[in-house]
């Protein structure tokens, strides 16, 4: 398994970057994670934190060195996902739960699978071609769902996402077979509100992945303007040429254990990454107890149903 992996979040033009980016792979398989907290709700990044932590963590515990069923799989994490974010909000006595888009993908033998609630998307090019992309839970992308809408009805109002009550809708794609050179890009609304999937599939081709990516989130940002949403990528270039000039991580299957590496991060830029080690590694450790602790009662709660 070979592949390279660049990723990438900004907070645009707001003041709280809610995106969370990660992946997560083995020397036979590979996850990639993205989840955008939804404003309008409290702690919207607590809920993206939740929903990339699981994924991961899930990943881990599972792929020795891979995944028996990635549908399967991917269905059953963002049902848990969901859950450990209504479990948070129980914790804490909230009065509205937090809440997130997401969409992950998994390749593993050549194959993709993918899932998505709400309105993170994932575009797959060839060549600069869009192949295919994943339709927003909306009344806009999913016309054909909703011919008889009455009048005045906001199409880009979602109807699904992870945080609620009751379990989030999903759509799944593949398994589908990549070939050498393709292109998976997972982003946040912050990149294609701004842009349309042309310029994303163009975007994407030419030039290496890391350029390709950075680019991107630039135009996203310049067009988002002062008022623009969070920007994160998470983008994929399977099977990289053997002549490929390398981009911030490439992956070989030689030499890797069967015991999974992971990175995810939420509200880092590249000159942020560098100063990673100033952050309050307190404020760090009391977050991730609080979602280990939100995991575990749903772990428990399963286990006693």
């Amino acid at each position: 398994m070979r592949f390279s992996v660049y990723q990438v979040s900004r907070k645009g033009g707001r003041a709280l970057n809610e995106d969370r980016v990660g992946y997560t792979y083995t020397r036979e398989a590979v996850l990639l994670v993205l989840a955008d907290g939804m404003g309008g709700h409290p702690e919207g990044e607590k809920a993206a934190e939740i929903a990339v932590r699981v994924f991961t963590q899930r990943f881990v515990d599972r792929a020795k060195p891979r995944l028996d069923d990635p549908r399967a799989f991917l269905e059953q994490t963002v049902l848990a996902a969901n859950q450990a974010i209504v479990d948070y909000a129980r914790s804490q006595s909230m009065r509205d739960n937090p809440r997130t888009t997401l969409v992950a993908a998994v390749v593993q033998a050549g194959a993709l699978c993918a899932l998505h609630s709400g309105d993170s998307r994932l575009y797959w090019v060839r060549q600069g071609h869009l192949v295919q992309r994943t339709r927003d839970h909306s009344y806009h992308d999913k016309p054909g769902l909703f011919r008889q809408l009455p009048p005045g009805v906001n199409r880009s109002v979602l109807f699904t996402c992870l945080g609620s009550d009751t379990p989030p809708l999903y759509d799944m794609l593949g398994p589908a077979d990549l070939e050498q050179g393709d292109r998976l890009l997972l982003c946040s609304d912050g990149l294609w509100g701004v842009m349309t999937d042309d310029d994303v599939a163009s975007g994407l081709h030419g030039v290496p992945l890391q350029d390709a990516v950075n680019t991107l989130a630039n135009e996203a940002e310049h067009k988002g303007g002062r008022h623009g949403d969070n920007v994160s990528l998470l983008a994929l270039e399977w099977d990289t040429a053997d002549d490929f000039e390398p981009t911030q991580v490439v992956i070989r299957s030689e030499g890797l254990a069967d015991r999974p590496f992971a990175s995810s991060f939420g509200s880092l830029d590249e000159a942020s990454l560098a100063a990673a080690d100033a952050f309050d590694e307190d404020a760090i450790e009391r977050t991730i107890a609080e979602i280990n602790e939100a995991i575990r009662r749903t772990s428990l709660r399963k286990r006693d149903t």
